[in-house]
């Protein structure tokens, strides 16, 4: 199959060497506050020859025979014209807001999610209005809205979540913070909190597999987080928010303008959930109480040529969970204490070789230490992991029609993990890894109606040897209002069962983990078509998707051959595998109103081997939900003085893992369920304020705890969780903001 891949790759290259170069115009559209414009539209005027501008606002338009007049618009703007008679130099174009002699004319909305139509891979920008449209306290709450991530509770003593994509656990999505691989090992578990929602500029989602520049470990998609920079993020900015529930949050974050090349920015977090909830009286806390600090510094460095960003941040948490103390009495209570400090630093440094080529070299470079201080009842756990990760990388635009990019990198972790059961130590689970690697990847683009992604890396790690990694993306436009891409690529990853699964010592399973587990392979093949239909003078976004993932290789996490155990071991010659179908629609019904719905159904499926009697089973993935439905909807009154936001997710049933067969303690199947979230925004000029209700039909889990009554008896299991563990909270917050305009 790599074989293949090579062919097709080296093929494509010869078939389109030689084409020749044409006048090509490049540029960036910003706005009358110079923020990019994403989604605008640039055409020769009186042609349909035209395209939009990519998350940056950037665009590239290939000269047309029939007029060098250059047309940008934008709704809610007034459309430019400009001549073009130099196609060497990019151009910079800003729009006006419409203006009707005394008052500013509205005309429609930005979308709060954006799915760029000028990307080669399927992918959704989340921005920060629409982050805003819900609490949004973290990275975990940051998907609410959106149709294509789930983020589950993964047991109800710890509060640890985890993201779920094409129907698969969060350890097969590749995390990034500001396009570098981030919260992976000892930090996936409880990753997701550690990002505060207000620090947040935005979030890119995309499926499958993506580019090779990050590497190999996206097996099902991937996660980008950019954070608020300094030039362009607000002077000052302040959230404050507080919930029925005895939540209290606190996030601010300022930056300054140091000379016209170099600024600072400064984002510090403070949340305290320490309020005591037992809704269900079975003598355990609902939710984790937890306290948590967090700051970030970071610099940004804009030359002629050089660009450079460097910074830190450092985290503290104390989580506590089990028994409620505060409202029953224990003379033992089984409680669980989890502390955590994370310290990272990166520097990203970028040299411009030639503006006009878009050539370039850059260096990345990070750092981060874990350390994670646990205790399961009287069994204690301590994980430290170090991580250092450096990637350079080279790219050139030989023409519109040609772009090459290659690079090295290197990334290596060092684990230092203890796990004491009754006394018995166990070293084993030490390790270190190293991976070195190189990739070449090639864009092909054909007058903006074919463009090919194609691209290939090599790895070398310490503990696996050497592995190869092709990735493929297609996108043809027939027409404008059709958009048609497909992908087809492998990925890998290095799995660490401890890490990622440690909130399972909060059960009385006991835990099994095979010998010599193999590095985890995948196949993932996807294809989408999307429709820009229009109605009434405003585009229909249809937008249908299948993804399948095919494991050549598994760590099994295999609850189902036991009841009483949870076992780890290769998938060998079994089969597993995700069938992911997704159709998605978003219209503006009319000025500020704008509707988005969406239907997702899942079929993933598993052999299940017995180590005792060596039966195999294909069952499917257990606690994921067959089937989602989600309509999401928000009002904005003309002049942005109120927003109102709703959002009601239908999750459909799903499989419990198989129970004890002589002394059942649940169902072999869960039943759908509906969560209904809503918010009120009023807005003033430098502030506003929110309220809002998660949860609103109270609709919670019966009974996820198993065992609760004796939590040190063989029966007892935090982890059979597959719906809401909290009922009805309400909230309210207020934004402030000093504008640096």
């Amino acid at each position: 199959m790599s074989k293949l891949y090579i062919y097709i790759f080296i093929a494509f290259i010869g078939i389109t060497q030689g084409l020749s170069a044409e006048n090509i115009i490049k540029g960036h559209l910003y706005d009358d506050e110079k923020s990019p414009i994403i989604g605008g539209n640039v055409y020769w005027e009186g042609t349909q020859k035209g395209t939009t501008t990519d998350l940056d606002g950037y665009f590239e338009l290939k000269q047309a025979a029939e007029t060098n007049n250059l047309a940008a618009s934008y709704i809610g703007y007034t459309t430019i014209i400009t001549p073009i008679t130099d196609f060497s130099t990019p151009i910079k174009i800003y729009l006006q807001g419409s203006v009707n002699l005394e008052e500013v004319v509205i005309s429609e909305r930005a979308l709060g999610t954006i799915a760029p139509r000028t990307s080669v891979i399927q992918s959704q920008k989340i921005t920060f209005d629409e982050l805003c449209r819900a609490a949004c306290c973290n990275l975990a709450e940051s998907f609410v809205t959106n149709p294509s991530v789930d983020v589950a509770y993964s047991d109800a003593a710890t509060g640890a979540r985890q993201i779920k994509l094409l129907g698969l656990a969060g350890t097969y999505v590749q995390m990034l913070t500001e396009n570098y691989p981030n919260f992976r090992g000892a930090a996936s578990l409880y990753g997701l909190d550690y990002v505060p929602g207000a620090w947040m500029e935005s979030i890119q989602v995309s499926k499958g597999t993506s580019s090779v520049k990050n590497g190999y470990e996206a097996l099902a998609g991937q996660i980008n987080i950019e954070y608020k920079k300094p030039p362009t993020s607000d002077i000052f900015s302040l959230n404050l928010f507080g919930s029925g529930s005895g939540r209290y949050e606190g996030n601010a974050d300022a930056s300054w303008l140091v000379n016209d090349k170099l600024s600072t920015g400064l984002l510090v977090h403070y949340s305290n959930d320490a309020a005591s909830h037992d809704g269900n009286d079975d003598g355990f806390l609902d939710m984790p109480l937890k306290e948590q600090y967090n700051v970030m510094n970071r610099w940004y460095y804009k030359g002629d040529k050089f660009i450079s960003q460097f910074g830190g941040r450092f985290l503290h948490e104390n989580r506590t969970g089990g028994q409620d103390t505060k409202h029953h009495t224990f003379a033992d209570p089984y409680r669980i204490q989890l502390t955590t400090n994370r310290g990272e630093l990166f520097a990203k440094n970028a040299y411009i070789i030639d503006k006009e080529k878009n050539e370039s070299v850059a260096l990345i470079l990070s750092g981060s230490y874990h350390e994670q201080n646990s205790m399961y009842d009287k069994t204690p756990y301590n994980i430290y992991q170090n991580n250092v990760y450096g990637s350079l990388l080279y790219e050139k635009e030989y023409s519109y029609a040609h772009r090459i990019s290659t690079g090295i990198s290197l990334n290596h972790d060092a684990f230092n993990e203890n796990l004491q059961f009754a006394g018995e130590s166990r070293e084993s689970f030490n390790r270190k890894e190293t991976v070195t690697g190189a990739y070449a990847q090639y864009t092909y683009n054909l007058n903006d109606k074919l463009i090919v992604l194609a691209g290939i890396r090599g790895d070398y790690s310490s503990l696996y040897d050497f592995f190869v990694t092709p990735r493929l993306h297609v996108k043809y436009n027939p027409f404008e209002w059709i958009h048609i891409r497909g992908s087809v690529g492998k990925g890998y990853r290095t799995p660490n069962v401890l890490a990622e699964n440690n909130f399972l010592l909060a059960s009385s399973r006991e835990m099994l983990i095979a010998p010599e587990l193999k590095q985890e392979e995948a196949f993932n093949t996807g294809t989408s078509l999307s429709f820009y239909i229009p109605i009434a003078g405003k585009d229909l976004s249809l937008t249908g998707e299948w993804y399948y993932t095919n494991f050549a290789n598994q760590v099994v996490v295999d609850m189902d051959s036991d009841a009483h155990q949870v076992s780890f071991y290769n998938l060998n010659d079994g089969k597993s595998f995700s069938h992911n179908y997704q159709v998605e629609a978003t219209y503006p019904f009319f000025r500020g109103f704008t509707v988005t719905a969406a239907y997702r159904y899942t079929d993933a499926q598993t052999d299940y081997r017995n180590q005792k009697t060596g039966e195999v089973k294909r069952l499917t993935k257990a606690l994921t939900s067959d089937s989602k439905g989600l309509i999401t909807a928000s009002y904005q009154t003309p002049l942005k003085k109120w927003q109102f936001d709703a959002t009601t997710q239908f999750n459909g049933g799903g499989r419990m893992p198989t129970p004890d067969a002589v002394k059942p303690l649940w169902d072999e199947r869960f039943k759908s369920y509906t969560v209904v979230n809503a918010q009120v925004t009023k807005y003033f000029r430098n502030w506003s304020v929110y309220v809002g209700g998660e949860n609103l039909f109270n609709f919670t889990q019966d009974h996820p705890i198993i065992g609760a009554e004796e939590p040190r008896g063989d029966t007892f299991d935090g982890s059979m969780v597959w719906g809401p563990v909290h009922g009805r909270k309400i909230y309210a917050g207020i934004r402030y903001n000093i504008s640096r305009d």
